[in-house]
């Protein structure tokens, strides 16, 4: 990816993507403060469905959804999945940063 197509992302050392499986998402979380959270569903055919991208309110426009969305698709794209994006939030970040369209299912 070039610089203009690289995703700026937080680099705080306390800021993580912790999988919750049994609510079937993402969790970004700073510390002990959450942040927000990716909604995903595995598919019959091994691709997820993105299917929103929520952040509080008082992180929102700060770059925390661009950090979720993309430590998760990198992750995806280490385990080979594929996804479908039918959150809107994620269709514009694939517009915008074309190097992760592989990932499209």
């Amino acid at each position: 990816m070039t610089s203009e197509n690289t995703p700026q992302l937080h680099e705080s050392s306390t800021l993580r993507v912790v999988p919750n499986h049994d609510a079937s998402r993402y969790e970004l979380w700073d510390g002990d403060q959450y942040i927000g959270f990716l909604g995903v569903e595995r598919l019959p055919d091994g691709t997820v469905d993105l299917q929103h991208t929520i952040i509080s309110e008082k992180f929102a426009r700060r770059g925390y959804a661009r950090t979720l969305v993309t430590r998760v698709l990198d992750e995806y794209r280490e385990q080979g999945v594929k996804v479908h994006p039918t959150c809107s939030y994620i269709r514009n970040y694939m517009d915008r940063f074309p190097a992760y369209r592989d990932l499209l299912a």
